[in-house]
């Protein structure tokens, strides 16, 4: 096995011992009637048929914080199951809890930085650095041991993300309403809401603090120039429009 696939040959080794879910709640309860005994049925007859290949690759688990691009104050967690494609790109279900209630709040694609220079400038724009979120210790791999969740921390604290919320449970929406949105990640000190982060390492038991300590050792690369452009002011924002526009439609 090569070095790298699946985020490092030892956290595959320590897969088995994680036990960082189900202490998170979903932020809403959706409308609708229970489920009929009928559905009940065929969701378990699925179960044992049916293939679940794709889903069973998502086994990796970090839990962080994204922020709706153009709003610092608009601040949520993010509980994100990670599978990984191969050794540059990796795609994630963002949802807002990590108990069976949870809902599907978006998705993010991360790419190495190698991948990422290969972006335009103006599609650069979109993404965001990992570089403090690792560093600060706010981004965790809740479950498995600290050795292993350092040589994951050590690989992507140079990659990128490109994230999208579809469903803003945040703002208390019980269903998947509104336009999808593009988010942030944070990138100094003093960004991040400091009750929110409390709020979390007590449900995990965990201490941001010591996870930054821990980390000092991980050598932080300068992001490019064109990522976390809504530092200089360049939002891109998704938006809702009766005008289409026609080079969307175009053939590439």
């Amino acid at each position: 096995m090569k070095k790298g696939n699946a985020f490092y040959l030892p956290l595959l080794m320590f897969i088995s011992f994680a036990c960082g879910g189900r202490n998170t709640s979903s932020n809403v309860e959706a409308p609708g009637d229970e489920k009929t005994a009928k559905d009940k049925l065929l969701t378990a007859g699925a179960e044992v048929m049916q293939s679940e290949v794709p889903l069973k690759q998502f086994s990796t688990y970090l839990d962080g914080f994204h922020f709706y691009n153009g709003n610092l104050n608009a601040q949520m967690e993010a509980h994100h199951y990670v599978s990984q494609l191969n050794e540059d790109v990796y795609q994630a279900i963002i949802f807002d809890g990590n108990d069976k209630d949870a809902k599907i709040m978006g998705i993010e694609y991360i790419i190495t930085a190698p991948m990422f220079e290969t972006l335009t400038q103006e599609e650069k724009r979109l993404w965001h650095s990992h570089g403090f979120e690792v560093s600060s210790g706010s981004l965790i791999a809740p479950g498995i041991p600290k050795p292993a969740e350092h040589e994951l921390m050590e690989k992507l604290i140079s990659t990128y993300g490109k994230t999208i919320h579809t469903w803003h449970t945040d703002q208390e929406r019980t269903l998947p309403v509104g336009a999808p949105m593009i988010m942030m990640g944070f990138t100094k000190e003093g960004q991040l809401h400091p009750d929110l982060l409390a709020a979390r390492d007590k449900r995990f038991g965990i201490s941001t603090q010591k996870n930054k300590e821990n980390r000092r050792d991980i050598p932080v690369p300068k992001p490019d120039a064109n990522a976390n452009a809504w530092e200089k002011g360049q939002v891109r924002q998704l938006v809702v429009s009766d005008k289409p526009d026609s080079a969307m439609y175009k053939h590439r």
